[in-house]
């Protein structure tokens, strides 16, 4: 019987996909001194669409489906970043959660997919499976500028494997592929509130979230306030658990992001409230507008937060006269 593939294995053949595809796909792949492989998706080159679902399905390690459908905010077309998983602990917690925060010189990128479950370091692993040993390293990089030499050094040495193992995404926010493997992230929001609350992801079987895709914005700024407000007003989560129904009465209603005191604004005027200092907006605030749980035990269904699709409006279309 053959070894099942590790997160970082099955990431790597999709990126190897991505880079044989890179003309298609508006990518640029380089090879770094030391011999990693950038796979620019957004930075100097125009990426779009598709590499924005390859990106995506890499922060992944190919354990989910994404895609997109129609959809619409406030009467105007909106595609819907959907994700589906199976193995949703693994897909997004172990993979896509950006915990990574990889800070080198004046080089900062939030990182994400398969190669933290290598790097293992963060508390979040000693709760959930995941961390691995893989002979290969597969990241992605929430970032404007393409990593240099002594960023590469760095995740070697963190990850103790040579470069030529290494394989980095990177794109900004504001881009076609980064704004849109952002929102991809509507489940993974809603897990790691779950994780937050201390319920046991033990219990949760499959996923399914969907999130408008907002324009792109024009600075990264404006990037992190639409593609927040897409999850946080318009993300639609549904999660199948086997748990005891106390459990999610108790703890539903905290799940979604309206059980904060900072939701009901458009995301950028709440960060602006707080001096532009992520660390001092409430940490309850980030998950889904509405979050649907199906307890496969009992066979009851419990709902809890809404949409608000006028926010949405706002932070998406304001500038539309």
């Amino acid at each position: 019987m053959a070894n099942t593939p590790t997160l970082n294995e099955r990431a790597q053949r999709l990126a190897d996909y991505i880079a044989s595809q890179a003309a298609a796909l508006r990518v640029q792949v380089h090879t770094t001194a030391g011999g990693a492989r950038l796979i620019d998706c957004g930075i100097r080159t125009p990426g779009g669409i598709q590499a924005g679902l390859a990106l995506a399905r890499v922060c992944m390690a190919g354990q989910a489906e994404i895609a997109l459908a129609p959809g619409e905010v406030a009467g105007i077309a909106a595609p819907q970043v959907t994700v589906a998983t199976d193995h949703p602990v693994a897909a997004c917690m172990a993979s896509q959660y950006a915990g990574w925060q990889i800070s080198v010189g004046k080089y900062f990128a939030m990182g994400s997919g398969p190669m933290r479950a290598a790097y293992g370091k963060e508390e979040l692993f000693d709760h959930i499976p995941g961390r691995e040993q893989a002979p290969v390293a597969v990241g992605a990089l929430e970032t404007r500028k393409l990593p240099d030499d002594a960023v590469i050094d760095y995740l070697s040495k963190a990850l103790k494997l040579p470069a030529s193992k290494i394989t980095l995404l990177a794109a900004p926010a504001a881009s076609l592929a980064g704004n849109l493997q952002v929102v991809a992230r509507s489940l993974e929001t809603a897990l790691h509130k779950l994780h937050e609350l201390k319920f046991d992801l033990n219990q949760v079987v499959s996923g399914f979230g969907s999130a408008p895709l907002p324009p792109v914005a024009k600075d990264e700024l404006g990037a992190i306030g639409r593609t927040n407000d897409a999850i946080l007003y318009g993300g639609r989560v549904v999660i199948w658990v086997n748990a005891e129904d106390d459990q999610l009465t108790d703890i539903g209603a905290k799940v979604p992001a309206s059980a904060s005191s900072d939701w009901g604004a458009p995301f950028q005027s709440i960060f602006e409230r707080y001096e532009h200092d992520f660390y001092k907006i409430d940490p309850m605030l980030f998950s889904p507008a509405e979050v649907v749980f199906h307890n496969l035990k009992t066979g009851r269904s419990f709902v809890f937060g809404r949409v608000k699709a006028e926010v949405l409006d706002q932070s998406f279309f304001g500038t539309i006269s």
